[in-house]
């Protein structure tokens, strides 16, 4: 059982992460992705550094942390953060949320096929759902003379990405805490993002930003990057799996009814069944066994 806090902090949690998939398209509408990403990034991560070092922890990686942060980073912070912007610029943000939770399916198909994991029975079923929310979507944006298969695309290289990063970041051997490496992770892929902002798009102009542009950004750096860091982090070692489960399978459909209300955005039927299908995936890899009964003595 969890806490009656634990329970609101969860709630909030999945909340913050769903309406956050509109949020990112809404700031899109007048800011470039790679500025958009990297401000909110940058600016988040400062926010979270200096929350987290007033609380006493040891902020300075080793020499050997340091390569581990940059190996780290490339997947967790360039991969899925930078390609899922992408993904967002093209798609509906209620879309992109399905596609981006397609992670935990491709994070157990990579440790099968690196680290020798087992594929069970619902590992295969997952693969399954996974692949009919997927052919659902791209089978809407093929039918449409404006769609943006490419959008799919990025979507699913960006869920590959955390996923791999996912099994590196399990796997990888560290005296910080978890936040802090999370900090250090989140200010080296804004370096890069900036240089790449700098190289690839035209300067913003922040003057001509409407109020909900600011409303948006705001909401990136102090909620997604911000409180909504710190409540799973709180939470990451108490959290019942059953419990973080259901909380990873609602915030695809957070994200695609919260759009509706921010961007005006109109789900289609393709999108409900493959929230459905996508719910189920996440459910058959994330969702403990039951223990198996006793022996007969």
């Amino acid at each position: 059982m969890i806490s009656r806090r634990q329970l609101w902090a969860l709630l909030a949690l999945t909340l913050m992460w769903g309406v956050n998939w509109p949020m990112m398209k809404l700031s899109l509408q007048e800011l470039t992705p790679l500025y958009f990403r990297a401000s909110t990034m940058l600016l988040g991560a400062l926010w979270l550094f200096a929350y987290v070092a007033r609380q006493g922890e040891r902020m300075k990686p080793t020499r050997a942390e340091w390569m581990t942060i940059v190996w780290l980073a490339l997947p967790n912070v360039l991969g899925w953060h930078t390609l899922s912007i992408f993904g967002v610029k093209e798609l509906a943000s209620g879309r992109a949320a399905i596609l981006g939770f397609t992670m935990p399916i491709f994070t157990v198909l990579l440790g099968a096929a690196f680290f020798h994991e087992r594929i069970t029975p619902r590992v295969r079923l997952a693969v399954v759902c996974a692949g009919i929310a997927i052919g659902l979507l791209l089978w809407h944006e093929l039918q449409r003379l404006s769609g943006r298969p490419a959008g799919i695309a990025w979507m699913l290289s960006a869920a590959f990405c955390w996923g791999l990063g996912t099994l590196q970041f399990r796997r990888a051997t560290f005296t910080l805490s978890p936040m802090v490496v999370t900090v250090w992770m989140l200010l080296l892929g804004s370096a890069v993002v900036w240089a790449l902002a700098f190289m690839l798009e035209p300067l913003p102009q922040p003057t001509r930003f409407s109020l909900p542009m600011w409303v948006s950004l705001a909401y990136g750096v102090f909620i997604n990057y911000g409180v909504a860091q710190l409540i799973w982090f709180g939470m990451a070692r108490s959290l019942p799996p059953a419990t973080s489960a259901m909380s990873v399978m609602a915030i695809p459909l957070v994200g695609t009814l919260s759009a509706t209300f921010i961007v005006g955005e109109v789900p289609h039927w393709q999108d409900w069944v493959a929230i459905a299908f996508v719910m189920m995936a996440i459910a058959s890899v994330l969702w403990p066994a039951r223990p198996a009964p006793p022996a007969a003595q």
